[in-house]
């Protein structure tokens, strides 16, 4: 299922690079920490549903790497480099293996239902 992404002939050759290279550290340390851990939860900083992920998979004895990217007020432009690569548009968001699981209700999902525990094991 692929998702629309405007084409690079589409995005004048002038501001490519700029388009290319936005907030690229923080997509970056994302996809470095996503290869090195098996639970990665990328997050800010006030957000409940971020608390609640962390305490789920804590609850489930999943070790799990953290990430924050600021918070309710600062950090957003950065943040959003993050949402424009994975095309999730919440946080947090939950890599396993690193593979996007999605937020909170759905790695809950994932434990209850044994899945999670599969996905580890593999």
């Amino acid at each position: 299922m692929p998702r629309p992404i405007l084409a690079d002939d589409q995005i004048h050759p002038a501001i490519r690079t700029q388009v290319a290279t936005l907030h690229a550290d923080v997509v970056r340390s994302v996809q470095e920490a996503a290869a090195t851990h098996p639970v990665v939860v990328v997050g800010m900083g006030g957000n409940p549903f971020v608390r609640k992920a962390r305490r789920a998979l804590d609850a489930a004895g999943v070790a799990h790497k953290d990430l924050d990217f600021g918070n309710y007020f600062t950090d957003w432009r950065r943040r959003n480099a993050l949402k424009l690569w994975t095309g999730w548009p919440t946080f947090p968001m939950v890599f396993v293996r690193g593979m996007l699981v999605g937020g909170a209700t759905d790695v809950q999902k994932l434990i209850d239902s044994g899945e999670l525990a599969r996905m580890l094991a593999a």
